[in-house]
């Protein structure tokens, strides 16, 4: 595996970061070291989210090795979907506008906003008394 020729794409959504590497296969996606399905906790949805990104890219013989850390399922799961999608831009560039088009090539940038002191959480406060 040392070899092989691969392509790196990276990925972040709020805490997320994903970096992922596209080898010529058979369509195997490891997420940091198990099966995509048991990293995703055989959560079907999620696995179809996933591959909506071979679907869409029509590259469904490609094995990929992915690191993830930081975030949640859900970040993580956009994270991964990004620096795959861009890793196969990098290889094939005449698929970025289908991929762009899809919404897999932008950086989604909306994070959870700090909570301010004196508030309850970010904006929320105690219910103002005029008298």
């Amino acid at each position: 595996m040392a070899a092989e020729r691969y392509t790196y794409g990276l990925g972040r959504r709020k805490s997320a970061v994903a970096t992922a590497r596209v080898f010529k296969g058979k369509g195997k996606i490891t997420i940091n070291g198990k099966p995509a399905l048991e990293y995703l906790n055989n959560n079907k949805a999620m696995a179809d989210e996933l591959e909506q990104v071979f679907i869409i890219s029509g590259k469904k013989d490609l094995d990929v090795t992915i690191k993830v850390r930081g975030g949640g399922p859900s970040g993580q799961l956009d994270a991964i979907r990004m620096a795959i999608a861009k890793a196969i831009v990098t290889d094939a560039a005449d698929l970025r506008p289908v991929l762009k088009k899809a919404g897999l090539m932008k950086r989604d940038s909306r994070e959870k906003e700090r909570k301010k002191y004196g508030l309850r959480s970010a904006r929320k406060r105690e219910q103002f008394s005029k008298r």
